[in-house]
């Protein structure tokens, strides 16, 4: 049996699970070469298209070849630790998903997202799940009105009243969409409304501290249906994400609306911290940049320049 080509779907144990293009199956290990090099250079991930050979002895297969990827999601390896963790390759689109309540949405924590999304270019969309939860559309429309002025589409969803769940799939079509954000934001649910069958694992939310249960283990790629050629990246519920790789200096950059004052400011170097007529302070004190956004770019900018110190 000659060598085939496939795309890795998830991985336990040193075993990979390689899709070809008929659907076939291929539990797959890596081959000795490439283990060497995962441990200098790139590690194996979700998404990576690869060469899977038979083995030798015609027990198993192989991983001989990964392909050069056109894109990653990686953040900071959790727990302080030092290095990146790429979660999933060759990602189309990102959807960024928070609850409106239960958990009540950390606002920071979606900046934070899409930061890692910008700095990664990828293209984010911002999923508001659990509309149900809130009678009050205003207070939904309030959280959501700084992302859409911003230039991000924000889609308000609902598993049990089925909202927003066509214009979600239309979104899915024929892409590769990684699916972000915190435990108990409703991630698996959503997954198994949209793709029925998948019986992704979920979890209550614990009542004692307000967050989900991790139940997800490790990422995971799910072809869609009826011979969509998408897939979705099921990726572990994340109470932590932080940026690796990004300069400081190219923060602002991750800001879609800070982009049209770039450039504008006094000082080519500003920081858009405390410098006399900076473009992007004067956006916020006229409302043209929502001001939480900006203290999430404060924020956001002394933990980069505190990671930039010689360690």
């Amino acid at each position: 049996m000659s060598a085939m080509q496939g795309i890795v779907i998830e991985g336990t144990g040193g075993v990979w699970q390689v899709r070809t293009p008929d659907g076939t199956m291929l539990p797959s290990a890596l081959a000795g070469r490439l283990k060497q090099e995962e441990r200098d250079f790139v590690k194996l991930a979700v998404g990576d298209h690869v060469t899977v050979e038979p083995e030798e002895r015609g027990q198993g297969w192989r991983i001989t070849a990964i392909a050069p990827r056109k894109s990653v999601l990686a953040r900071r390896e959790p727990g302080g630790r030092y290095g990146e963790r790429v979660l999933a390759a060759n990602v189309d689109q990102v959807c960024v998903v928070f609850a409106v309540a239960n958990p009540e949405p950390h606002v920071r924590m979606i900046d934070r997202f899409l930061v890692v999304c910008e700095a990664n270019d990828l293209e984010p969309h911002v999923v508001l799940n659990k509309v149900d939860l809130v009678a009050d559309a205003a207070m939904i429309d309030a959280l959501a009105a700084p992302y859409e002025k911003a230039g991000y589409p924000v889609h308000r969803t609902s598993v049990k009243r089925g909202i927003g769940l066509d214009e979600l799939r239309a979104v899915l079509h024929g892409k590769v969409t990684a699916v972000a954000g915190p435990s108990g934001a409703g991630k698996s649910s959503l997954l198994n409304t949209l793709h029925p069958g998948v019986a992704l694992r979920t979890a209550e939310i614990s009542q004692s501290v307000n967050k989900g249960r991790h139940t997800t283990v490790g990422a995971k790629l799910i072809p869609l249906p009826d011979g969509d050629e998408g897939y979705l990246v099921d990726t572990p519920g994340l109470r932590e994400i932080a940026m690796w790789g990004l300069p400081a200096e190219s923060l602002d950059q991750c800001f879609r609306e800070f982009r049209p004052y770039l450039g504008e400011c006094r000082f080519q170097d500003c920081h858009h911290e405390v410098e006399p007529q900076c473009a992007v302070q004067q956006a916020v004190e006229s409302g043209k940049v929502d001001r939480g956004r900006y203290e999430s770019y404060l924020k956001l900018y002394a933990e980069l320049r505190a990671s930039e110190r010689p360690r």
